[in-house]
């Protein structure tokens, strides 16, 4: 990909946010702004709260309303070794994806843990309260049963609904840089409504209940999506999984007005943007509901956004594709396209903020990709009515991909 090109860099231990901003003495909205101006081909930096600056009366914010769920808990092999497993992602018939971690304080320190490579098909943790996770295949499938994996498909077996259940026995999935733990609602986004998340949609983060009223009341708009995020740590050679998704029609037919009428559509998050694209063609966006797939690379156009708020993402981190392809978007706003090269500006950015001091992951800073106010008229038209038209008319009224599990198109 050429995003691995782009920002293959080595993250400084110094750079990776260790803790909460709040206990660094900020508000959620005063962490620190990187600005990618993609009509001037400028970088500015600023503070989180500083947002409304960049944006216009009729603008579309769209969020990810997924609440972030304790998705660790503490298990225990047959023969009494403790590990952590962490939930990932429900899948059809209740089964869910799974990580299981060990323990590796005497390596990292304090909470941290590693992939737990040597679990095989077959292999059943004890949970608290007498819960059980029994391990039935790799994900994803590939050769056999016998084939080792990171992610597993599991059948749990525990007493009561599994958000209940965690909320008493489990705890925030915490990765090594973050030295200690904290409560469930540091890791909640002020849009959270829907438990479902195993990590926090963490772009939303820094929104506070006065900045989305400012924002409102400079005429910007606020539209939900529901994308329930995985776990996060993969590997190289690991391809982004499936995650489950939903677009309502009144989302969906704001995203259109938006692009119709010539404004931006700003995703708070790389997760807004997987979903709005997944149910988005060159006709404009229609709602949906399911499990996506959809891996955004340098050859596959933005047609969803046209900016993005996001965080800091490492090196060789698969979402730095998608983050070129937002740039290449913004850079066809306006009468005239910019005459940006996506890769050369984000290499640029991620240089200035490494050297400016900016925080990565979770807890860490935001980066703004946005382009020009003005969009020329796109036609979305006839076309697009005519698909939402035949679309009600298969569902007798209702969001017709809901009943699939499917986009409709």
């Amino acid at each position: 990909m050429a995003a691995l090109g782009v920002t293959d860099f080595t993250l400084p231990a110094n750079l990776e946010a260790a803790e909460p901003p709040e206990a660094r003495g900020l508000r959620r909205d005063e962490v620190r702004l990187l600005v990618s101006d993609i009509e001037t081909d400028s970088i500015a930096h600023a503070r989180f709260c500083d947002l409304p600056r960049w944006l216009s009366a009729g603008d579309l914010l769209v969020v990810n309303t997924s609440g972030t769920l304790n998705a660790a808990l503490p298990a225990t092999a047959a023969n009494g070794e403790s590990f952590e497993l962490h939930l990932s992602t429900q899948l059809p018939g209740g089964y869910w994806t799974v990580e299981i971690r060990q323990p590796a304080i005497e390596k990292l320190g304090p909470g941290a843990s590693l992939p737990y490579r040597d679990a095989r098909a077959g292999t059943t943790f004890r949970l608290p309260e007498g819960g059980r996770a029994t391990l039935l295949a790799p994900y994803p499938f590939v050769t056999s049963l016998e084939s080792m994996s990171r992610l597993w498909i599991a059948s749990l077996e525990l007493p009561g609904a599994v958000p209940a259940y965690l909320d008493r026995c489990g705890f925030p999935i915490r990765y090594s840089y973050v030295k200690s733990p904290w409560p469930g609602g540091m890791y909640q986004t002020i849009f959270a409504s829907e438990p479902g998340s195993a990590e926090m949609p963490s772009a939303g983060r820094p929104f506070t209940p006065e900045l989305v009223t400012q924002l409102v009341s400079a005429g910007i708009q606020i539209a939900p999506i529901l994308l329930h995020t995985g776990v996060s740590s993969l590997e190289s050679h690991e391809p982004p999984y499936e995650e489950f998704y939903r677009v309502s029609r009144d989302t969906a037919e704001r995203v259109n007005a938006a692009r119709r009428a010539g404004h931006r559509v700003v995703a708070v998050g790389t997760t807004v943007v997987r979903a709005l694209e997944t149910v988005t063609d060159e006709w404009g966006t229609v709602p949906g509901q399911g499990w996506t797939n959809l891996v955004i690379t340098p050859d596959r156009p933005i047609r969803s956004v046209s900016a993005l708020i996001s965080g800091l993402h490492e090196p060789h981190a698969t979402h730095l594709s998608m983050l070129e392809r937002v740039i290449a978007a913004a850079a066809h706003r306006g009468d005239e396209p910019a005459g940006v090269c996506p890769p050369c500006h984000l290499r640029r950015a991620y240089a200035e903020a490494r050297q400016a001091g900016y925080l990565w992951h979770e807890f860490g800073d935001s980066h703004l990709i946005i382009g020009g106010d003005r969009l020329p008229g796109r036609h979305l038209g006839s076309e697009l009515a005519r698909r939402e038209s035949d679309a009600t008319r298969k569902d007798g009224g209702g969001d017709p991909a809901y009943a699939t599990g499917e986009r409709v198109a």
